[in-house]
């Protein structure tokens, strides 16, 4: 209620009390008691006047108190009105932004190009001529340069194209002083030490056919390092010209590409994480399931089982076998992960399966069928590397007990294994190591044996190299490819699985990401922090830089990208703050907020749609009345 003070003018003085309403504003206020004011013009009602002055009029002003009310209706009204609007320009935002999930920029439309993955792998081919395999005529047309093209889809999604760029020259001085050596593994040394390839790359030299490097039935020979020799008979050259002679020999260096470089098969293999692979026959199945993936590093732990140990007292010399036999290997595959290596010998630990008395071979004998039920038992006596991530390789080298020995491990066509030895798919080799010819007829035991380490470490080489993803191929007919030496590894080789590791990494590396941005979409509460929108970045970028140097043939750039994109997408992915256990779903969100807001809003909805009635209400009175 509001009050004013105003004059009010009298007129006329009546004879008799006046009372007079001040409020004329409100007749809610001139019915409410205490509102009146009692007006008295000087005179008592007993006094006596005069004619005159009864008859003049008097000019009084008399001071009243006016009430000014404000309806109650109205002021509930604007009540609601406000406290609507603080909740929403204030209370809304206000929740809104401290309720927010907080979500990184990613570049999702760099994501969405990596799903439509085109690989585009380019390899450099040089062919150089030997003296006496081309004419004066066609020797005017060389050097040359020659690119071929091919494009294969894998799925929808998947395409593969490659590119062979093959440059054509003759030989220098010093190169046909080196392919005049008495064998062609001298002149693929010698070849080697003039000019030594780049990673990635072949030189194919042609030899004629009166050369003495190769034996009469080869044709080609691979030798240890990234160079081969090809011989041309002389019926490719005589009468023919520059151009029919490298369509007849194109043939061969495509072969020589597809054993020393890389193979569609190959890298459809290495496609196995992102596109199903459907190998036709077992053999290829066994390969694509015998290696290892890609990782960053791997741990190899070598074990001696002894479960005889008062009969046999054993002696290994596992560090110096490893610095001869497996260090060379590790080294040249440095660029591909890095090893770490350890050893221990184990007493009292039996095979899993009991071995069978063969009297025809007067033997104990393990048959392929009963090998897989080895593992397992053995395995739970081995550890685990808990403090590392990394695929661990086992080699296992076992010495029977005096009662089963000898023991020989037999194949399905119940032959004896000339190794002694197997190998499980992704998890390692095991070895039977024979002491009975150590056994006399006078023998103390225990008996002291000195284990043959380069026995046993020619074997765990063979199977270290089939674990690691080294195949071992059939050359074709005519083919002649030279042992690997002592390194364990011919640089082609080395070649060969860089080209395939890439791969793996980057089509790893890039279902990973999209698996991560498909998962963040469809959840959109995530919290998407700073490192993690890093990482991502990250491995987007490495996967761009790989697949852009494996388009231009550097193999060794595109390895070290694609290790770092896999790395950082693994980082991403497995981020603890991703967990969806973490985070609650819409329908128990919407079951914490309700009891919250609802006693709240459902009063100021009902406010403002009584507000909003009683204005159209008004509007139509006002219109009825001008009508």
């Amino acid at each position: 209620m509001a009050v004013m003070q105003v004059d009010v003018p009298l007129v006329s003085l009546p004879d008799r009390t006046t009372t007079i309403c001040a409020s004329s504003v409100s007749d809610k206020c001139s019915s409410t008691p205490g509102h009146h004011k009692e007006l008295s013009s000087g005179y008592s009602a007993s006094t006596p006047r005069t004619s005159a002055t009864a008859q003049r009029p008097v000019k009084i002003f008399q001071t009243t108190i006016l009430c000014v009310c404000l309806p109650e209706r109205r002021r509930g009204q604007l009540a609601a009105l406000s406290i609507a609007a603080v909740v929403i320009i204030v209370g809304v935002p206000l929740w809104w932004r401290t309720t927010e999930t907080y979500r990184a920029w990613l570049p999702v439309s760099q994501i969405k190009d990596l799903a439509k993955l085109q690989l585009h792998l380019s390899a450099d081919v040089e062919v150089v001529f030997a003296r006496g395999t081309v004419t004066p005529e066609q020797q005017k047309k060389v050097p040359l340069t020659q690119t071929q093209d091919e494009e294969h889809t894998v799925d929808e999604d998947t395409t593969l194209r490659y590119r062979y760029e093959t440059k054509y020259r003759t030989a220098t001085i010093m190169e046909e002083d080196a392919l005049k050596k008495p064998t062609a593994a001298e002149a693929d040394l010698s070849l080697h030490m003039l000019s030594e390839s780049p990673c990635g790359s072949l030189v194919v030299y042609v030899i004629p056919e009166s050369s003495s490097l190769l034996p009469e039935d080869v044709n080609v020979y691979i030798g240890q390092r990234r160079t081969a020799l090809v011989r041309i008979s002389a019926q490719m050259r005589v009468g023919k010209t520059l151009e029919q002679l490298l369509a007849q020999l194109e043939p061969q260096i495509k072969q020589v590409l597809q054993v020393m470089s890389f193979s569609h098969t190959d890298i459809t293999v290495a496609l196995s994480d992102r596109v199903r692979f459907r190998p036709g026959n077992k053999e290829s199945i066994a390969d694509s399931m015998r290696a290892f993936k890609s990782s960053p590093g791997y741990e190899i732990t070598f074990s001696l089982l002894n479960p005889d140990p008062k009969s046999h007292q054993l002696h290994w010399d596992i560090e110096g076998a490893v610095q001869t036999y497996i260090q060379p290997l590790l080294t040249k595959l440095s660029p591909l992960a890095n090893f770490s290596m350890d050893s221990q010998t184990l007493y009292y630990t039996m095979l899993g399966v009991t071995p069978r008395f063969d009297s025809s071979f007067e033997a104990y004998t393990l048959n392929a069928d009963s090998l897989a039920h080895v593992i397992n038992p053995v395995e739970a006596r081995l550890g685990s590397n808990a403090a590392s991530s990394n695929p661990v390789l086992n080699f296992l080298l076992y010495v029977p007990d005096i009662r089963h020995s000898p023991l020989y491990i037999h194949d399905h066509r119940k032959q004896e294994v000339p190794s002694n030895a197997f190998h499980s798919p992704r998890w390692g080799g095991i070895m039977v190591y024979n002491v009975n010819g150590f056994y006399g007829s006078e023998t103390e035991f225990p008996v002291h044996v000195n284990i043959n380490m380069a026995k046993v470490m020619g074997v765990f080489l063979a199977q270290l190299r089939l674990l690691l993803g080294v195949q071992s191929l059939s050359p074709p007919p005519g083919f002649l490819v030279a042992p690997c030496g002592s390194a364990g590894l011919a640089d082609w080789e080395l070649d060969r699985l860089m080209w395939s590791r890439s791969v793996e990494n980057i089509a790893t590396a890039t279902t990973t990401i999209t698996s991560l941005a498909q998962l963040l979409d469809q959840i959109g509460n995530i919290v998407i922090n700073d490192n993690i929108a890093q990482q991502v970045s990250s491995a987007v970028t490495s996967l761009q830089l790989a697949m852009a140097e494996l388009e231009v043939g550097n193999l060794g750039f595109a390895l070290q990208y694609s290790k770092e994109a896999i790395l950082a997408s693994e980082k991403a992915f497995f981020d603890p703050s991703l967990l969806h256990l973490l985070y609650f779903p819409d329908d128990q969100k919407f079951a914490i907020y309700i009891p919250l807001f609802l006693p709240m809003c459902v009063p100021i909805l009902l406010s403002m749609l009584k507000i909003v009635s009683e204005a159209r209400q008004r509007r139509r009175e006002k219109q009825a009345k001008k009508e």
